[in-house]
């Protein structure tokens, strides 16, 4: 279901993008079926106990609605910030639709991280081709793992950005692949070690699973808060540096986020009203 979700976004995407007076309904069809797509993987992450795929997905729903809101209005920003979307769409579908490019990413980070980890003494087995073994622990190496999400979403808001130069372009590319890829083998190889060497026994297992083998909890702490915590961090840190280069986007990013929180408390203000009227 979710490879059909993501093809009918991009097919209303590649719509927003050429169609004319009317590109705000394919905008809006874009962004619902990025959150369908979205909530329909919350039982997935779940059993992965992974809390923040599905919090962002719940919070998409009140940000899917503002979006609708400002795109029947033709509002420029929410436009714009649709823009961005339908870019990032075009960078990360061909990876999910297209096996040679899937393969070759996944197949770069896999040869990357054995090197690493045997650069660094923890040298590991390979099994198939994209899963990696080590004291009896393994683990799989799928697309997700290969930052190309975070990839597409920075390079669509900088394409999206109003009157762009070549070079910023270019020195966006330069800060966003690279940075990005760099960090995500070093996530995928400590969080390997993390979970082969069993970092965080001492931790609490509140995951309560044997689904995933003994020891799963070191897995949770390295994968699905520590480093998705970190990596949250990275990501605003890449921004503020796109910021610095691209001075619109900063300006663009400023009135987004203002003009979203302007609604978001109008919203909250009318129902505290209502509330009390009652």
């Amino acid at each position: 279901m979710s490879d059909v979700l993501i093809l009918a976004a991009f097919l209303a995407f590649v719509v927003f993008l050429v169609a004319g007076k009317r590109r705000k309904y394919a905008a809006i069809a874009g962004w619902s079926l990025i959150v369908i797509n979205l909530l329909t993987a919350v039982p997935e992450y779940l059993t992965l106990d992974n809390l923040l795929y599905p919090a962002l997905a719940i919070a998409s729903l009140p940000f899917l609605a503002i979006t609708i809101h400002y795109l029947l209005r033709e509002e420029p920003i929410v436009l714009q910030i649709s823009n961005a979307a339908a870019v990032a769409t075009m960078i990360f579908v061909p990876f999910t639709f297209i096996p040679v490019f899937r393969d070759l990413l996944i197949t770069s980070v896999v040869n990357q991280a054995v090197w690493l980890l045997q650069v660094l003494d923890h040298p590991v087995q390979v099994e198939g081709w994209n899963i990696i073994i080590r004291n009896g622990f393994a683990t799989e190496i799928i697309l997700a793992c290969t930052g190309i999400t975070a990839i597409a979403i920075l390079l669509g808001v900088t394409a999206g950005s109003d009157n762009l130069t070549l070079r910023q372009g270019l020195l966006a590319f330069l800060i966003i692949v690279p940075t990005i890829y760099i960090l995500n083998i070093l996530r995928v190889v400590v969080v390997f070690i993390a979970w082969s060497d069993q970092w965080f026994t001492g931790l609490p297992d509140v995951t309560g699973t044997t689904e995933f083998g003994a020891g799963y909890a070191s897995f949770f702490w390295a994968h699905n808060v520590f480093a998705e915590a970190l990596s949250l961090v990275i990501l605003i840190v890449i921004a503020f540096g796109l910021f610095r280069i691209i001075p619109q986007l900063a300006v663009f990013a400023r009135e987004l986020v203002n003009l979203y929180l302007s609604e978001i408390t109008r919203i909250a203000n009318m129902i505290r009203t209502d509330t009390i009227s009652r």
